[in-house]
């Protein structure tokens, strides 16, 4: 992700023509801001948005979309890495539970697992948050062996 706002002069007068309304819009909302609010926190307000005018500025609504895109599956790789690790450091303190209804659950103190008997997902819920189905893998595998051999 790179950003790139070296435009020569057309660009930036075909932004203006095309954005006017959005560009009045942030104009009079900076100056509501400037009048009203007396402290530091607006001057941080300004640069927010004098900061989004001008990325908006350089990247049309496609663009956009894509970069909110790429960042959302950022945060959920991340997340399901913060998960994975916590498989590996809480595997010892896991319990396996075996419910009524034929499913199983697998609890550490930061994951929960809830799966059937011979099928190849399972439900994930890290830190209360679920993330979906995930394929049992050899991390998810061994976190679950280890927690039927804690019982």
């Amino acid at each position: 992700m790179s950003l790139d706002f070296n435009y020569d002069f057309d660009t930036y007068m075909q932004f203006f023509k095309d954005k006017w309304l959005f560009l009045v819009v942030a104009l009079i909302v900076l100056l509501i801001v400037v009048r009203i609010v007396k402290t530091v926190v607006k001057w941080l307000i300004v640069i927010a948005i004098l900061a989004g005018v001008v990325f908006y500025s350089g990247y049309s609504l496609d663009q956009l979309k894509a970069l909110g895109t790429e960042l959302g599956t950022k945060v959920a790789d991340s997340v399901k890495q913060e998960a994975i690790e916590a498989m590996a450091g809480e595997a010892k303190d896991a319990t396996f539970t075996t419910n009524s209804d034929g499913t199983f659950t697998v609890k550490t103190k930061n994951l929960e697992l809830i799966g059937t008997p011979n099928e190849n997902e399972v439900k994930v819920n890290f830190r209360g948050t679920p993330l979906g189905k995930w394929k049992i893998d050899a991390a998810i595998q061994t976190l679950i062996d280890q927690a039927k051999k804690n019982v």
